[in-house]
Order: C-alpha cells, then sequence, then structure tokens
C-alpha cells in the first residue's frame, strides 16, 4: 500500500538520516507548525528558490509562491493565460506540482501540465514554442535529495532575471488572495517530442551516425532518463544507459555530474570500451563528460574546446560568455579565434540574455552548464553531451587529443573550487573581505579586482581567485585558477585563510 504523503516524507527523512524530532510531519507540509513555518522569508536565488523539504518547502509555502506568481503575471500587461508546470524526479514533484496547478487553474488561467518528469531545457523549448507566459518548474537541480525547488522561467524561456524575481517576492507579503476566476483549466502536455525535433536541428546527428561508436549515458536517476539516450539510439547510435530508474535519493547523494558522483560511469566506460561516458544532473540543465580513456573532462575545459570547435565547423564569429567564476581558458580560444569575451555574473539568466540578443555563439559556466546560438537562453546538459559527442565524430580524434591540442595552441590553466559552510560568522567575515581593496594577496601583486559577483583578484598569468556566496546553497564558494594545478591548491588555501582568518 502506498504511503500517506506526511508518512512517505517521515520515510524518505529518516532514508536521508535527517532527524525529525518533534516536528509533526503533516503539519510541516501545510506549513501549520509552531514558528509559523508558512510565513518563512522565501528569497530566489541564482536559480529559483530552493528548500528542504517538509521544513521550508511546505504545501503551504508553495501555495504562497504560486499566489504570488499568479499576482505578478496579472499585474503584466498582456500576462497571465497560460502557464507549463513541470517537475523533476526528486520525492512529492507530483504532489507539489499538481497544488500549483490546480490554484492557478482557479484564477482563470491554463495549466500545460508535464504528463512526466521533465527536463529543465524541454521547459525552456516548450515555452518559447507554445508562446506561453512562462513555466514553473519544480526541481532542485543539483542540490542534495531532502530539497525540492521551484524555478520560474519567463516567456523567452529564461530563467527569471532579479528584477522579476524581485517583483514576485514583494508579492508574498500580499496575503490577499488572488481573486478566482472562471474559464481556467489544466491540460495534459508531453513536451518531449518537440523539444527532441527541435535538437535535431541543433546538432550533426548525420556525423554521429556514421562515425559509430559506443557511449554509455548516466541521468543519475533524473529527467534525462528517454532524452539524452533517445536522441543517440533512435539513430542507430549504441547506448548504454545506467541508472535508468526513478529513485528519489539519488543512490544517496546529490545529482551533481562532477567527477566524485560517477564512480559507476567511469567503470562502465571502461569495461564497454566507450567513446565517451555522458551524465547530467537532476534536471538536465548541467552536464558530465568522461573521456574513452577515463579521464573526466572539466566542465571549464568542455566550455573553452567546444566554443573553438563551433568557430571551427560553424563559422560564427559572435563573441563567447562565460561567468566571472568560469576559466580564463575561454578567454584565451576568443583571442585565438578573434572573438569578443562578455563577462557575467553566475547565473545563466545574464547568459540568457546575450542568447536572446544573439550577440554570443556559447555562453557557460564552470558549474556545467551551456547554451549555444540558436538555442534557449538556459543551460541545457543534454545539448551539451551531444556536442562533445559531434566534436569526435566531425573531427575524428578522441577528446582529450582533442584538448592536448587546443592546450598547445592557448596553452594551460588549471581550475578549482572549495566551499565554506555559511553561518553567521562567515557571513559577517565575508562582508567585510567583500569590501576590501587589497594591493597585494599572499605576496601576489592584485593587478586588477573585479565585483561583478562576489569580490575577484586578478594576477598575473590569467591567475586568480573568487570569493562569493553561492545562490543555491548555504555555502560561500572560493574559486582560484592558475598555469598550475599546485598553484590552484596553494590559491585556495590562502582564500579559506584569508576569509575566516
Amino acid at each position: 500500500m502506498a504511503l500517506q504523503p506526511h508518512k512517505a516524507v517521515l520515510h524518505f527523512l529518516a532514508l536521508q538520516g535527517i532527524s525529525t524530532g518533534q516536528l509533526d510531519l503533516r503539519n510541516a507540509l501545510e506549513g501549520r507548525c509552531a514558528g509559523q513555518i508558512s510565513q518563512m522569508a522565501i528569497k530566489f536565488g541564482t536559480s529559483g528558490w530552493r528548500a528542504v523539504i517538509a521544513d521550508e518547502f511546505t504545501f503551504a509555502n508553495v501555495r504562497r509562491v504560486t499566489e504570488a506568481i499568479c499576482r505578478y503575471l496579472k499585474s503584466e500587461p498582456g500576462s497571465g493565460g497560460t502557464l507549463i508546470i513541470g517537475h523533476d524526479t526528486r520525492f512529492m514533484g507530483e504532489a507539489f506540482s499538481d497544488v500549483a496547478a490546480k490554484l492557478i487553474e482557479s484564477k482563470g488561467m491554463k495549466v500545460l501540465r508535464c504528463t512526466h518528469p521533465v527536463p529543465t531545457p524541454t521547459v525552456a523549448h516548450a515555452i518559447r514554442a507554445l508562446k506561453t507566459d512562462g513555466a514553473m518548474n519544480f526541481t532542485a537541480s543539483h542540490n542534495p535529495p531532502e530539497y525540492q525547488g521551484i524555478k520560474f522561467s519567463t516567456p523567452d524561456g529564461a530563467p527569471a532575471l532579479p528584477e522579476v524575481t524581485g517583483k514576485i517576492e514583494a508579492q508574498l507579503i500580499v496575503t490577499s488572495p488572488v481573486a478566482e476566476e472562471e474559464g481556467g483549466s489544466i491540460e495534459d502536455f508531453d513536451p518531449r517530442p518537440g523539444y527532441l525535433d527541435d535538437l535535431a536541428t541543433k546538432i550533426n546527428f548525420d556525423a554521429i551516425e556514421k562515425a559509430g561508436g559506443k557511449f554509455v549515458y548516466d541521468p543519475l536517476w533524473g529527467t534525462g532518463r528517454g532524452y539524452l539516450n533517445k536522441a543517440l539510439a533512435d539513430r542507430g547510435v549504441s547506448v548504454e544507459t545506467l541508472h535508468d530508474w526513478r529513485d528519489v535519493t539519488f543512490g544517496g547523494q546529490a545529482p551533481e555530474p562532477g567527477k566524485d558522483h560517477l564512480g559507476d560511469l567511469f567503470t562502465a566506460v571502461k569495461d564497454a570500451g566507450a567513446v565517451l561516458g555522458l551524465a547530467t544532473d537532476g534536471d538536465s540543465d548541467r552536464f558530465g563528460v568522461i573521456a574513452h580513456d577515463g579521464t573526466f573532462i572539466e566542465p571549464n575545459e568542455l566550455i573553452a574546446l567546444l566554443t573553438d570547435y563551433l568557430v571551427e565547423t560553424r563559422g560564427w564569429k559572435l563573441g563567447v560568455a562565460r561567468s566571472v567564476a568560469t576559466s580564463h581558458l575561454v578567454d584565451r580560444v576568443a583571442k585565438a579565434r578573434d572573438i569578443k569575451v562578455f563577462e557575467t555574473p553566475v547565473g545563466f539568466k545574464y547568459i540568457g540574455e546575450l542568447i536572446n540578443k544573439d550577440e554570443i555563439i556559447l555562453g557557460g559556466e564552470e558549474s556545467a552548464g551551456l547554451t549555444i546560438r540558436g538555442h534557449y537562453p538556459e543551460k541545457d546538459g543534454i545539448l551539451a553531451c551531444l556536442l562533445a559527442v559531434e566534436a569526435v565524430a566531425v573531427r575524428q580524434t578522441p577528446l582529450v587529443e582533442q584538448l592536448k591540442e587546443l592546450w598547445g595552441r592557448v596553452g594551460r590553466l588549471y581550475s578549482g573550487r572549495i566551499g565554506i559552510r555559511l553561518d553567521d560568522e562567515v557571513a559577517a567575515k565575508l562582508k567585510e573581505k567583500l569590501a576590501e581593496d587589497p594591493t597585494e594577496f599572499a605576496g601576489r601583486k592584485v593587478q586588477s579586482t573585479d565585483r561583478i559577483d562576489g569580490v575577484q583578484f586578478r594576477f598575473e598569468n590569467d591567475s586568480w581567485i573568487l570569493l562569493r556566496p553561492s545562490g543555491t546553497e548555504p555555502v560561500v564558494r572560493i574559486y582560484a585558477e592558475s598555469e598550475s594545478s599546485d598553484d590552484v591548491n596553494k590559491l585556495l588555501e590562502e582564500g579559506k585563510k584569508y576569509l575566516l582568518g
């Protein structure tokens, strides 16, 4: 017999090792516990609102956010007609999205409700193809399994910019509900065929099919199942899929396609003699790629390599965009290819603006997100993986050899990052450090300081260090880059001392 929702939450949190103490989970989900859980401050971060299930992420708070979004849409000229509602494979995704759908319907609006767990980039395509007023996607992306979240996308398919999320947050303090209206509806909607058809116009599948070879794909129990693997298999390309079922605990880890989370994929690539190992995160907007020899291709490296590849094969001569935390290897490629570099704050919405303006051929972030010209203003891990496959097929050269050739032309840079838990003491220290303007850092001359997002100190030979608070987790991130891996480690350690000392 299926567990009742509140009992299912208790079972789920127990699996995660989370102590619930005396918390009444039925009331917690409805936001009725002491302390007025439902009135907790809700803030949209780098990519939507995320919180722990049965703590801040409750049905009551979902209703608050949904009411605020409806109120915002009703206040915008020409808005308030149709919204797409999607969810990923996380716990209670269907239940939370159903609450939002019914509430939106009661306001006289039309809801297109996705019929299965759906990738974030697929939602972006559907918004643009169907010309809706945007979408609410219930996903916490790569966060640990106890999290849920809401990503709100605007009519261009992009993550909502701060001026939009700020307006939504302002509506959260309004206590009166949006007036109910007749004429609302909920319609089930399958966005997969349209997205896959569109993807076929962006990827050279003919070259991939001709080149052949075997690939291994790990969706990490997420929404990429039946998308990336289907795109290859439908064209006769051999693809083995790992973790091809729903697990709301994501194997007991965060569904993040980083090197430390892909042990099974490393083994499968070796055992299968695969051309590449491919991975996507929980909502398929992030990528992970393992070369045929077991080398993990760092996201920074793939972004630079694909920039070089697209200029060469597409003949595009527009600019390239990277976040402030992303490798300056991109800058070196841009200089060699004579194209402009756009630097943005962290958050793909800023890159999305440049895609909408058709100013860049590719935009990427070191956190494993990218998109390309003519695609959507949203990161797409499925697209990124398929572009890596295409680059190998077209160039007929293994990815690691392509990287070595690229380093031979522009030089090599090493990157790294660490995270420090953000508590009140660390937050206070970070605020102090963000205001400082040193001329020297750990014995190095600071050549320039960048405050586009956090604070970045730049040194000679393209080395730098960046400190900034995460927009998705209670963490301060420290990033560093240099021409040697040892120096990167030194910079990260010095950054930690600088922040905490």
